[in-house]
């Protein structure tokens, strides 16, 4: 990451793929390369402003005015609405992961774009994240990019065969 306060990342992703569900963005302050530290957790570097664009759509689409001193449980409604949705997992036994926790050792960014506009849907989607600090991002700052796309397919083992369904 250079070391600004604002920043546009433009992501490469192949063509022809299937439409992006999530995404999920996290930051890390000098973990890169060392052995010893915990590769699991990600920092907020001060993050005030995210927005992902695909193609012309942008998420979210309001923005999300961070700031951790303040408004701090946005991030962590985002997540629990991610993993309600993705894992199927009762919001009551999502609530078990602590706001406190994920604040401190697991921000990330999750962004659900699973109802998308038709224009979405095209063959190639461009990824563009622009984000927003505080102040200047510390020095060894790596960004995390997961792209979660959907394709549902059919199993047949009796007959070995597999059908994409969507």
């Amino acid at each position: 990451m250079p070391n600004t306060t604002k920043h546009s990342w433009a992501i490469k992703i192949a063509t022809q793929l299937e439409k992006p569900r999530y995404v999920i963005f996290g930051l890390q302050i000098d973990k890169k390369n060392i052995m010893t530290a915990r590769k699991t957790y990600f920092d907020t570097c001060k993050l005030i402003k995210v927005k992902l664009y695909l193609n012309s759509e942008f998420y979210p689409y309001d923005d999300l005015n961070l700031d951790f001193d303040k408004r701090r449980a946005i991030l962590y409604d985002m997540y629990l609405r991610f993993r309600t949705s993705y894992y199927q997992i009762p919001r009551e036994r999502n609530e078990s992961f602590q706001l406190n926790s994920f604040l401190k050792d697991f921000t990330l960014v999750t962004f659900d774009c699973s109802r998308q506009n038709e224009s979405v849907k095209s063959d190639t989607v461009d990824v563009r994240l622009e984000f927003e600090f505080k102040e200047n991002v510390p020095v060894n700052t790596t960004t995390y990019c997961l792209i979660i796309q959907g394709r549902v397919i059919e199993y047949s083992p009796m007959s070995n065969v597999i059908r994409r369904i969507t």
